[in-house]
């Protein structure tokens, strides 16, 4: 008997969206002056790279966003919802504590019977639900997979504090993953260190009808810094020596993309070239586990990512979790 051929997964099509309403810095610190809190385009610029992001209207939600971007994902691979047999949304901001994300999105889609589950990794989300996909295909559990990362985060902002309230965005990106006989995803590596769970977290919860703790994003910036810019070279050099390459085989670099001095940093510190990194935090702001699908759609739609490029994935977030995948595009 021949034995079977190597198993592999690919992505095939990619997708995003962004919701209509788009605030730059200006429009975001006249409305944080009506309540006494004074920032400006210069100083977030200064800090973090960022001079737009976009929020979804009250009544749109994650689903919502998560369900245009995998339309779009499955119309670029030409391939009917009906025929995925995975869908894993990664989100912090779901539409509610359960059902999942995942099975709204199913829902919505027309679909049913396949697997669906959400994956709460933070900004590391969406690598690590593309690992899971990855290796759910790898082993045969599934052929076809949707893998969305999806977020409402200025619904847990606190508008009274500056340092957080201007970083983050709404959106979703998609990618559709199929099982091939030729490699595409070649390597992949997730980490987490519970130990670092107070440096950025939303420290509430719903008990008997009431929200205990604070609902609201907390955020210590240069813990969240110094320990994200040693942790994503880290494992970007690990994805890659697993993959038996070497940065200079990396076309392009998609970070998560939370502030463009860690951007910055993360590629120096690989010795990249700057012109091999793909920035779109300065537009949309930190998404995060949409941020790198939402980075990947707009680099193939913009016709900077090609097909046959190498891509390296890497995200850091808040648990504190990490990972990176090395793909063929």
């Amino acid at each position: 008997m021949n034995a079977p051929l190597p198993r592999y997964s690919r992505i095939t099509g990619t997708g995003s969206y962004l919701p209509p309403n788009r605030l730059t810095n200006d429009d975001l610190a006249a409305q944080l002056a009506k309540d006494g809190i004074e920032t400006s385009d210069h100083w977030i610029v200064e800090r973090t790279g960022i001079r737009a992001r976009h929020f979804a209207a009250p009544e749109v939600c994650c689903s919502d966003l998560a369900l245009v971007a995998a339309q779009r994902a499955l119309e670029a691979a030409d391939c009917d919802a009906a025929s995925i047999d995975l869908i894993i949304v990664a989100t912090s901001t779901p539409d509610m504590v359960f059902p999942s994300t995942a099975c709204l999105l199913q829902q919505k889609l027309g679909v049913h019977g396949c697997a669906a589950f959400d994956v709460q990794a933070v900004c590391s989300g969406f690598v690590y639900a593309l690992t899971v996909a990855d290796s759910m295909i790898r082993t045969g559990a599934a052929r076809k997979a949707l893998v969305i990362g999806a977020e409402v985060f200025s619904r847990i902002l606190d508008f009274t504090d500056r340092t957080t309230c201007v970083l983050f965005g709404d959106g979703a990106g998609a990618v559709v993953l199929e099982a091939s006989d030729t490699p595409g995803v070649l390597a992949t590596e997730l980490h987490a260190d519970g130990r670092h769970v107070n440096i950025l977290c939303v420290p509430g919860t719903v008990s008997g009808g009431k929200v205990l703790g604070d609902p609201l994003l907390k955020m210590d910036g240069q813990a969240v810094f110094k320990l994200a810019v040693g942790v994503l070279e880290d494992v970007a050099r690990s994805v890659i020596e697993k993959a038996g390459r070497t940065a200079d085989d990396v076309d392009w670099l998609i970070p998560h993309q939370a502030n463009i001095r860690i951007l910055q940093s993360t590629t120096k510190r690989l010795k990249m070239p700057l012109d091999k990194l793909i920035i779109t935090v300065d537009q949309h702001g930190n998404t995060s586990a949409a941020s790198i699908p939402l980075a990947l759609d707009e680099g193939v739609r913009g016709g900077k990512i090609k097909p046959g490029d190498s891509l390296l994935l890497a995200g850091v977030g808040g648990g504190f979790t990490w990972g990176a995948v090395l793909l063929d595009l």
